[in-house]
């Protein structure tokens, strides 16, 4: 399955560069796992590391299926699969030496749910509902007017009937309203990145790009946000 990442590639020089110095604010685009066209492109930064592949769903976490290539002295890894892999969990089996690990992607926009540990495959395609609210927000000074700011941890403010965690998808349609009605003009989430520990209220946090997946996908926090 695997092409020659260096016909592929989705870093320029430019990128090459920027992560290098540590000035890369858009490097997301870049790694972590991206469905274009087709196929799938992996990116990792293992500087150390003297191979690296990927292993998942589609190969039988076998780690001589999808083997990574260097991105010059970069310290980048990436490949190329010829497959649309959405939704598919991995990780990036990393050897240096006599050791071997397995790691999650630190630039993954979706993990699994914990206790398990793996990246999933996930675009962020999403059509935004907010244009009336982006058009008004020009004509408000927000540096002069009175806020006030309603602090919730998204997991424990409210359970259905049956003790469930409410999802990104019902918070949206409760949360709004509550807040509203109580004369709130904020909003302030405590930590909703993907978390080990949910004693932690996501202070721990495992995955800077992917909100937790114990609520729902990327897409329904969208639809929190957007409501």
């Amino acid at each position: 399955m695997t092409e020659e990442s260096n016909d592929l590639s989705a870093l320029s020089k430019q990128d090459l560069h920027l992560s290098n110095e540590g000035t890369h604010f858009r490097l997301y685009e870049k790694m972590g796992a991206h469905v274009e066209d087709g196929r799938t492109r992996f990116a990792v930064w293992a500087p150390n590391a003297e191979t690296v592949s990927v292993i998942g769903d589609w190969n039988g976490w076998d780690v001589e299926a999808d083997r990574m290539e260097p991105a010059g002295g970069s310290g980048i890894w990436e490949l190329s699969v010829s497959t649309d892999l959405e939704a598919s969990a991995y990780k990036y089996h990393i050897v240096n030496g006599e050791y071997s690990v397995n790691k999650a992607d630190p630039f993954g926009f979706h993990h699994e749910t914990p206790p398990r540990t793996a990246s999933k495959v996930r675009n962020l395609d999403y059509e935004w509902q907010d244009s009336v609210w982006m058009v008004e927000r020009a004509h408000h000074d927000a540096h002069r007017e009175p806020i006030s700011i309603y602090e919730v941890h998204l997991g424990s403010w409210r359970r259905t009937e049956s003790h469930r965690h409410l999802t990104y998808l019902d918070l949206a349609e409760e949360l709004p309203s509550y807040v509203a009605g109580l004369g709130f003009t904020h909003v302030e989430l405590l930590p909703v990145m993907e978390h080990p520990f949910f004693g932690s209220w996501g202070y721990q946090t495992t995955g800077y790009y992917a909100p937790t997946s114990r609520y729902g996908t990327p897409q329904d926090f969208m639809a929190l946000v957007d409501a």
